[in-house]
């Protein structure tokens, strides 16, 4: 099934639609020998080009994921630096197709959460400002805030790129910042907006004569960065914040069901059609159990035809146990005392008196 080679791309993890139709612009893309036109069609019987590298058109995408990590001062959200400074991209996990997009920048002063997902559709939603995603910061400001500066702050203030505003704005910090709001002249502010244009919470904040000498972003939409990752580290998003970005930006969730349906069972309790009964793999094992030495014997000697022993003549002996004997133990056992005879014992004959000589 063909569709546009903007979506076709981003479905494969190539880039966002935004960053594919540059490239188209760029002269960059390549189909079937000719340059790439907007909204030409393609399937995976086509040959795609980017900069020379052939595109693998038939490889299965591999499932929408998220990595929710936190980024430290100083890292820039590029794939190469030319001046060699560390990059948000260096310790990212490796996909078998397409490639991680980050979900917007934040600046190298900035900190805190970024986005990094594989699915192109995804990341333009979530940066485009029609869809008008929240996100949240923690800021400290070095100066007064009063109150005309907080109904600025609302209102709206003109930027060099238009108006722009705070949807929200409340004093002191989050994500365990609660401790750091009083620093002498320096006070924790929590901002939120709507927008993702270049540097603008600090513009806001320094329109009013006032300076930013921390800034760390703390939620995205509905993902927050809570606890429990270490700066400069990622971790994978849950189902459930899958979920919930799919539906803040109106994405067809039952992408992330088909994706969830592929993992399935090596072996399942019975087949499809439940004619016949399959055991679970792990419950059966390449060896056979060991049956107790005990069990055995004790299965022979129900089995075994049982004889009828002759009496025991009168003048024999004690008569002897008839329990079958047990097996012989590898350590013989101790035999057992004595027991005193039944028979009447015969009387004894006197000794002759010995005589004297001489």
């Amino acid at each position: 099934m063909s569709e546009r080679i903007q979506k076709y791309l981003a479905t494969l993890g190539v880039a966002s639609r935004r960053e594919i139709e540059r490239m188209i612009d760029e002269g960059r893309i390549i189909v079937n020998g000719k340059s790439a036109t907007p909204g030409q069609q393609v399937d995976a019987r086509d040959t795609v080009k980017i900069d020379g590298k052939p595109i693998a058109m038939q490889r299965k995408a591999e499932p929408p994921r998220v990595l929710v990590y936190k980024k430290r001062v100083g890292e820039i959200v590029t794939r190469d630096d030319p001046e060699g400074r560390r990059t948000v991209f260096r310790k990212l996990p490796k996909l078998a197709s397409g490639r991680w997009i980050a979900v917007g920048r934040l600046d190298i002063n900035t900190s805190g959460l970024l986005l990094f997902t594989n699915h192109g559709e995804l990341a333009r939603r979530l940066t485009h400002p029609s869809f008008e995603i929240p996100r949240t910061y923690a800021a400290r400001v070095l100066g007064t805030v009063d109150d005309a500066v907080l109904a600025r702050w609302k209102s709206g203030v003109e930027l060099d790129d238009g108006v722009a505003r705070f949807e929200r704005v409340e004093q002191g910090g989050e994500s365990g910042l609660a401790g750091e709001e009083l620093e002498g002249a320096n006070q924790w502010y929590t901002v939120t907006v709507r927008e993702g244009r270049n540097r603008l919470v600090r513009r806001l904040i320094e329109s009013q004569k006032l300076q930013v000498s921390r800034l760390i972003r703390v939620r995205y939409g509905p993902i927050d960065l809570g606890r429990g990752i270490k700066s400069g580290s990622a971790r994978e998003a849950t189902p459930a914040e899958l979920l919930a970005l799919f539906d803040a930006t109106g994405l067809d969730s039952g992408e992330l069901e088909t994706a969830a349906g592929r993992r399935k069972p090596v072996r399942q309790a019975a087949d499809v059609a439940g004619k016949r009964e399959v055991k679970p793999t792990f419950e059966r094992s390449s060896r056979r159990t060991a049956r107790p030495a005990t069990a055995k014997r004790d299965e022979r000697q129900d089995d075994a035809p049982r004889r009828d022993k002759p009496s025991a003549p009168r003048n024999a002996g004690p008569a002897r146990s008839a329990a079958p004997s047990a097996r012989p133990s590898a350590r013989p056992a101790a035999r057992p005392a004595a027991r005193p005879s039944t028979r009447a014992a015969a009387p004894r004959k006197p000794r002759p008196k010995p005589t004297r000589r001489g």
